[in-house]
């Protein structure tokens, strides 16, 4: 699945700013590093998991200006957000298949403006039966992907 994420992403991926929301070990934001993002910000929950990918980025030799490293719930981290913070071209949002998507994804359309730049998307990953709406707020879906059992959404907002 990330090598279809990816492929989708390639006309975007080199310089973008990239906010990888439940990062898990990292490996999708260190991906967006290797295909030339220029900032990847990693939010995971666990702390565990955070010193994975601080462990994992420097073993890698990835310069820490290129990197944020987050210890937060996706929604904490949303709702902190200043209207001063830089934006994201891509948020990729990964969470685990029983999590409310719905309430994080609202809180992503609610802080749209400030959280993601013009022209940018938000990529939601979920499990292929969990059917998610076509649009929260101003956010909306324009493609989705199916791969074994997993898909891809891909959200912009609308103009």
């Amino acid at each position: 699945m990330r090598e279809t994420l990816f492929n989708v992403l390639a006309p975007q991926i080199e310089g973008a700013r990239f906010l990888d929301l439940c990062a898990g070990t990292g490996a999708v934001g260190i991906e967006a590093l290797s295909r030339g993002a220029a900032h990847v910000t990693f939010v995971d929950q666990s702390r565990k998991m955070c010193a994975l990918i601080e462990a994992n980025v420097s073993t890698l030799g990835i310069e820490k200006s290129e990197i944020g490293i987050v210890t937060a719930e996706a929604s904490d981290f949303l709702r902190k957000r200043e209207p001063s913070d830089t934006p994201f071209d891509l948020v990729f949002f990964d969470p685990p298949y029983a999590a409310d998507y719905e309430a994080v994804l609202n809180l992503i359309a609610e802080k749209a403006a400030q959280l993601i730049f013009e022209d940018g998307m938000v990529i939601v990953e979920h499990y292929k039966k969990r059917d998610l709406p076509d649009a929260f707020r101003t956010l909306k879906r324009y493609r989705t992907l199916k791969q074994g059992d997993s898909s891809l959404s891909f959200y912009r907002v609308a103009s």
